[in-house]
């Protein structure tokens, strides 16, 4: 099984507990207007242009391949953290993924997930998992459409079907100001994650305001339509009334 990815990164300590490796897979279905990673955007490997250079990103190699450097860290990362897939979009490369996690070494596997995958994607990649960081950015799905280029229909599906496997995971929320941080937004996230089994956390991520300068050496234009500096509002007043815990990462 081959598949593409843009980085492997040691020592991290916010995509899941502990100190974890995080793997970066190249591909992502939606447009965020906000990501902070655009080169993971493109399924393909590609020239990173910048004023020290150029750079390669993206590596195909394959599942056995993948397994083999995760494997190596495990002393490490088994008593103390785990692994984690990210991306971009994991799912897009779903059987890639779901067939490096059958080669770890017992080792911890977090999904960081936008949700928005096929079912049958969602069902081969998610309960192979130990925790999922399942994104919900926006509950509207024309203010979905319009932020991110794409539905949220299959994110919400998948979401409810999460909670119906019964394992554990965690709602994040990026506060982006002006469109994901309001009231009527957070609201409705709210009242969503309040009908889930188990009533799972909350966490509201702070907006990455170093992403702008990513865009120009992937050859994209960064023209936000949204003030970036402007505060985003963490405002838990809506996940307290309907006694969801939440907590600002």
């Amino acid at each position: 099984m081959t598949g593409t990815v843009f980085d492997i990164r040691e020592l991290t300590v916010h995509d899941g507990p502990g100190i974890r490796t995080t793997v970066f897979l190249k591909g992502c279905p939606l447009r965020c207007a906000w990501c902070h990673n655009p080169e993971g955007m493109s399924p393909e490997p590609q020239t990173l242009r910048t004023a020290t250079g150029e750079r390669r990103v993206g590596k195909r190699m394959t599942s056995e391949e993948l397994a083999a450097i995760l494997n190596r860290q495990a002393p490490l990362l088994r008593d103390n953290g785990g692994v984690t897939f990210s991306g971009g979009e994991p799912l897009m490369q779903a059987a890639f993924v779901a067939d490096t996690i059958d080669r770890l070494d017992d080792l911890h596997v977090t999904l960081g997930t936008s949700g928005y995958a096929t079912e049958e994607d969602f069902r081969l990649v998610a309960p192979r998992c130990d925790l999922v960081l399942f994104d919900l950015k926006l509950a509207d799905p024309e203010a979905h459409r319009r932020w991110t280029g794409a539905d949220n229909g299959p994110i919400l599906r998948n979401l409810n079907l999460l909670g119906a496997l019964g394992m554990p995971f965690v709602v994040r929320v990026p506060l982006v100001p002006g469109v994901t941080d309001t009231d009527a937004n957070l609201g409705a996230i709210a009242r969503r994650v309040s009908t889930l089994p188990g009533h799972p956390r909350v966490e509201l991520l702070p907006y990455n305001r170093a992403a702008g300068g990513k865009y120009a050496a992937c050859g994209l234009e960064w023209r936000p339509e949204f003030d970036e500096t402007v505060a985003p509002r963490a405002c838990l007043k809506p996940f307290s009334k309907l006694n969801v815990e939440a907590s600002l990462a």
